[in-house]
């Protein structure tokens, strides 16, 4: 006799079950295989005939996720129908119900009317169906005893079933548990006649839930259930609020609790509040930004797994031996924990569609994804083939000839011999994948490219240096030192593909280095942010495939250490490089904004994502500015535009966004004017100094000044949650800096001061437009007159900008006695000079010094101010370069002036900038400004009547 006839039921019971129903010929030999193929499918139908039928019928349905309300109804009557059930002939039922399920999809499985992909998923959806079945059931009558969970505001509160690992993922085996996590959004109680804290009554709940699956009857089992994924486990409360969970994972998570939350899914309860608690806990399981202290725990994960895989009976687990289905999980799910924050698609839970993702992102290699997901296919097959066969939780492959047999032919193989082989080709395939990740670098391969053994090390010390001075290193020595210092201090934190890759890529990036004269300071530089790029071998891949994108950066890094930590901080930045036409030519305003829209309207309710794709929006927007400015393709007065222009179109979202927010909650501010008509009152920005002066630099902080212009008539928002006008325009200000000033794991916009209102740090945020024309016409110092030659409207409400204008004329072009304003002028800068810190001698400060910035500020100040109220139209501008024009073309002063200051201010202003790129304060050797100071004293002394304050020993 073959093993083929041994597993081959009696034709008794194959007969007996054919007359039951009718049977086509290809569902007379289906039926032979099932029987064959699985004992628990026999002896099912030997004890019930009927469910024959009920296959039979079900074989018609495209997916059997699709049918199961209307075939339970079938089986046992419509849900009101069900929940009049007892415990005991609901579960008898359940169960019923569930065996029936497992063998039609069991049968469409070998018949292969479905795909893997269609099992798993007909798998998951039958499991989340009797969760809430069971849910459901109990939950009504526990409601008839306790009544309702209740909030603190009286809202109802239900349980929210959260599905771990593979049953989140959709991805069920076919006689797997499933992993649960119970929680609720609000603490209470019940609002029933026996009330009960909201604690007791979901735990209660959950018990009875679990009871009702899990439990062994004669009629069997619904699906075994693991709780223990929960926080602390087994010894945690079975059913947690959301600020219990909250309040668990930000101070107790691990590791591997991310990775078990990345398949999480909310199966059935209250799905409103489940979709807040996945918007709850996505941050801790998709971190925006890497946390570099997760790379040791992932490794400690792997070897645990390389660990466990040591024993010889993990060599017949498909699951957890070598090559098995937890090694395509790691890998997948390792780059989902690493980079699942920034790339949306790596959030997917269903594994094949992650490993495409990482293929798209180059990542994985696209064979490498080819022979993963070929692997896992036939891995889960034959894990769910094995299950089926007792419909026993097991991924052992067996050892009896029998059930060797059946599992061969299950899978399509004549013996069980072929099915091995087939089965340890993938197996191989995959934990040669598997084995590259995280990857120890000591095991490559020499190099004949002598550079690439530098790199390597492989080579003794003074060969490489030899090597390194041919390549013309004129440092060659600190070259090596550095190389080998960075590559011990990496150690294992370079992967299979990462540690591949820097051998392609290093012996041209030092060729690339050579060519310049700072060497070692480029090489830090680089290596620096390589250490920030190494889990993200995507951009080490850009570096080798784009040979001109790795030049731009080596010369940037060279121009500019400022853009070294910025794109060290911030690597995502490193994408620009691509393209030099959009790297060097920075976009106008107009480009600017629809930018920033775009990236804001991906996002318009997460809160935490807008305040990051704002900070990346600066972050690159400035890249472009600053790569521009270093291989000079700007002049210094169109990188001071640019940087404005950032900051005025930044300023423009977040007011937007800040209003409409707080309009969310209270309304429309509403007020009523002179003529008794009601009207919509607005809000500006005003900004003053670099910012209103259009002159921003690299690090500037602005400086900002709000308005609004309500009335005092009826003047309070119209919606249900009302607050008075000036209230509502405070808390869009607040709001707004909050979101300009707030440091994030991005960093932060840019630094607030708000000391140039009226009454400085003691006046109201937020000043009525009425209020601010008579703050200043009364009480305004000479100093905060002045500080209004630089201040202009730069968001917000155009009427509100319209009225700050007009106070603006209307406050400079007052009439001024000469001798008081020259007084007070001097006197300003005099005490400014004073408060300052000396600067050492030989060297100058291009701002505070004698001769510097701030003189020629004041200086143009005092001309306007004394000649305003003859020429208003030198006020129309507020940078110093086109005041200064303004006042030549009104003959306050003469061309040479004009020009010979204009030449000064932009000489040092370029000074500025060239500092602030190469990471340092803006001090220089006097002697190189000797002749912009001289300009700037001399023009001091013939319009004020004597040298800048401390003048005599600048």
């Amino acid at each position: 006799m073959s093993e083929l006839d041994e597993i081959t039921p009696d034709k008794e019971l194959s007969s007996r079950l054919a007359s039951t129903v009718p049977l086509d010929d290809r569902q007379h030999a289906d039926l032979e295989r099932a029987l064959r193929c699985s004992p628990f499918i026999q002896q099912s139908l030997a004890s019930e005939p009927d469910i024959l039928a009920y296959v039979i019928d079900g074989l018609h349905d495209s997916f059997l996720g699709d049918g199961l309300e209307q075939r339970l109804n079938a089986l046992c009557g419509d849900r009101d129908t069900r929940r009049a059930l007892d415990t005991t002939d609901f579960g008898r039922e359940l169960r019923r119900f569930r065996r029936r399920e497992m063998i039609l999809i069991a049968w469409r499985d070998l018949a292969c009317i479905d795909s893997t992909d269609s099992t798993l998923r007909a798998l998951s959806t039958l499991a989340d169906f009797c969760v809430a079945e069971s849910l459901a059931h109990h939950e009504h009558h526990m409601q008839g005893r306790f009544g309702r969970p209740r909030g603190p505001d009286g809202e109802p509160v239900g349980l929210v079933v959260v599905g771990m690992g593979k049953l989140g993922g959709e991805e069920l085996n076919y006689s797997s548990d499933i992993d649960l996590i119970f929680a609720y959004a609000h603490e209470g109680e019940t609002d029933g006649r026996k009330s009960i804290s909201n604690a007791e009554y979901f735990v209660r709940l959950g018990q009875r839930v679990i009871r009702s699956l899990d439990e062994v009857t004669g009629h069997g089992f619904v699906f075994r259930v693991d709780m223990r994924l929960r926080p602390n486990g087994d010894e945690g409360p079975l059913a947690m609020s959301f600020d219990g969970l909250e309040i668990y994972y930000a101070t107790l998570g691990r590791e591997w609790e991310r990775y078990a939350w990345i398949k999480a899914r909310v199966i059935a309860g209250d799905f409103e509040a489940g979709r807040e608690l996945m918007d709850m806990l996505r941050p801790f399981v998709f971190r925006r930004y890497l946390d570099f202290g997760a790379f040791s725990q992932l490794r400690e994960m792997k070897r645990m797994i390389e660990r466990e895989m040591t024993g010889a009976a993990m060599k017949n687990n498909i699951k957890l031996g070598p090559g098995g289905i937890r090694e395509i999980e790691f890998i997948a799910q390792l780059f989902q924990l690493l980079r699942g924050g920034r790339e949306p698609d790596l959030q997917c839970r269903r594994l094949v569609p992650v490993l495409h993702s990482l293929e798209a992102m180059g990542e994985l290699e696209p064979a490498t994804v080819a022979d993963l997901v070929t692997g896992y296919d036939f891995l889960r097959r034959s894990e769910n083939r094995l299950q089926m066969l007792y419909d026993q939780q097991t991924q052992t492959l067996p050892d009896n000839k029998f059930d060797q047999m059946r599992l061969a032919l299950a899978m399509g193989f004549d013996d069980w011999g072929s099915f091995l082989a087939e089965l340890d080709r993938h197996r191989d395939q995959i934990h040669g994948h598997f084995s590259q990740v995280l990857r120890l670098p000591d095991e490559e391969d020499a190099s004949t490219d002598p550079l690439e053994r530098v790199w390597s090390g492989v080579d003794e010390p003074d060969i490489r240096i030899r090597v390194l001075r041919e390549a013309g290193f004129d440092e060659a020595e600190e070259i090596d030192r550095r190389v080998v210092a960075w590559r011990e201090e990496q150690g294992t934190a370079l992967s299979g593909t990462v540690a591949q890759r820097l051998d392609q890529l290093m012996p041209d990036l030092l060729r690339d280095i050579a060519e310049y004269h700072h060497e070692a300071t480029i090489l830090s530089r680089m290596l620096d942010l390589l250490a920030a790029i190494l889990r993200r071998s995507v951009y080490v891949a850009l570096l080798i495939e784009q040979p001109q994108a790795r030049r731009q950066l080596v010369r940037l890094l060279d121009g500019s250490p400022w853009i070294a930590e910025l794109l060290t901080q911030h690597p995502i930045l490193l994408d620009e490089l691509i393209d030099p036409q959009t790297l060097y030519a920075p976009p106008d305003k107009e480009q600017l904004a629809r930018e920033l829209g775009e990236l804001l309207a991906k996002c318009p309710d997460d809160e935490e994502r807008s305040l990051d794709e704002l900070r990346r929006f600066k972050q690159l927007a400035t890249l472009r500015v600053a790569a521009a400015d270093v291989v000079g393709a700007l002049p210094v007065m169109r990188v001071s535009d640019q940087l404005t222009w950032i900051a005025e179109v930044i300023l423009e979202a977040v007011y937007a966004r800040a209003r409409s927010q707080i309009e969310s909650r209270h309304g429309k501010p509403q007020a009523v004017d002179e003529s008794g008509n009601t009207f919509m009152p607005g809000l500006a920005i005003i900004g003053y100094g670099k910012l209103g002066g259009i002159e921003l630099g690299y690090g500037s902080d602005l400086d900002l000044v709000f308005l609004h212009d309500s009335t005092d008539r009826d003047a309070v928002t119209d919606g249900d949650k009302s607050i008075d006008n000036s209230l509502f325009f405070a808390r869009v200000a607040q709001k707004i800096i909050h979101t300009l000033s707030i440091r994030t794991p991005a960093g932060v916009l840019y630094e607030v001061d708000t000391r140039l209102r009226p009454d400085g740090v003691g006046g109201l945020l937020v000043s009525s437009v009425n209020a601010f024309a008579q703050y200043q016409a009364e009480n305004a110092w000479v100093w905060e007159v002045q500080a209004m030659c630089r201040a202009r409207v730069v968001a917000g409400t155009e009427r509100v900008g319209e009225a700050f204008a007009s106070i603006r004329e209307r406050t400079l072009t007052q009439p001024r006695d000469e001798g008081g304003l020259r007084e007070a002028v001097v006197g300003m800068r005099r005490k400014m000079r004073e408060n300052q810190e000396a600067t050492p001698d030989g060297l100058f400060h291009l701002k505070r010094d004698v001769g510097g910035i701030t003189d020629i500020e004041f200086l143009v100040q005092y001309l306007l101010l004394r000649h305003a109220g003859d020429h208003p139209e030198i006020l129309r501008f507020t940078d110093n370069i086109r005041q200064l024009d303004s006042l030549r073309r009104a003959g306050v002063i003469e061309e040479k002036v004009s020009q010979d200051l204009t030449h000064a201010y932009r000489s040092l202003r370029d000074a500025g900038h060239r500092q602030a790129l190469k990471g340092r304060r803006s001090i220089v050797n006097a002697a190189a400004y000797s002749q912009e100071r001289d300009i700037v004293i001399r023009q001091w002394q013939e319009v004020l009547g004597g040298p800048p304050p401390g003048g005599t020993s600048g």
